[in-house]
């Protein structure tokens, strides 16, 4: 069967994902498709670890670690609001939408990255900065393009978006197409009901 390209990530509901491209529709507008790639509002996520290319066979040791990661941790609430990009605002290359996290998420992160690295996967370098990608600066910009950008993310400013039940993880399958990723999931890891069942 080959090689797939995949991920974990924590999944939000379909309301939230409503909520957040009903607060971003005016920075969408104002930027438009031309100096922006916008991920589509059911592709955002919180990527946990991206594994890249995986062997099929290497699944179910997939499963299995997530599995018993998930359940010694417990279930909990992020706030999602704000905006912001990735380097700096002065050379922005994504666009975020911002995750306040309790220290939960940090603990499950880190217990994933430790697991896949069991598994032989490459550790992160980068520290763990949760947020939800908005879009991608297109490539072929022009300079004077770069302060158009800056100006919409100082002129939108994004509250309170909402909050999120994280209640499992998941292994999830992306397929690269010339119209954008689609995501399968996988696999389904729910986390422990309360704090102590560990």
């Amino acid at each position: 069967m080959g090689l797939l390209r995949a991920f974990i990530a924590i999944e939000f509901p379909q309301p939230i994902k409503d909520a957040i491209e009903r607060q971003t529709a005016r920075l969408r507008q104002t930027l438009g498709n031309d100096l922006i790639r916008w991920v589509p509002a059911q592709n955002m996520h919180l990527t946990l670890k991206f594994l890249g290319d995986i062997a099929a066979s290497h699944v179910d040791f997939l499963k299995q670690m997530l599995a018993r990661e998930a359940d010694t941790h417990p279930q909990f609430d992020l706030q999602i609001g704000g905006l912001g990009s990735y380097p700096t605002s002065k050379r922005p290359r994504v666009l975020w939408v911002g995750l306040h996290a309790p220290a939960d998420l940090a603990s499950l992160q880190k217990s994933i990255e430790a697991g896949a690295c069991r598994l032989g996967y490459e550790q992160e370098e980068r520290p763990f900065s949760p947020h939800l990608t908005l879009g991608r600066v297109r490539q072929n910009l022009s300079p004077a393009d770069l302060p158009k950008i800056r100006a919409a993310l100082d002129n939108i400013q994004l509250g309170n978006i909402g909050t999120a039940r994280v209640d499992s993880v998941h292994l999830i399958r992306s397929d690269l197409q010339p119209s954008g990723s689609i995501y399968t999931n996988l696999f389904s890891a729910p986390l422990s009901k309360t704090r102590g069942e560990i």
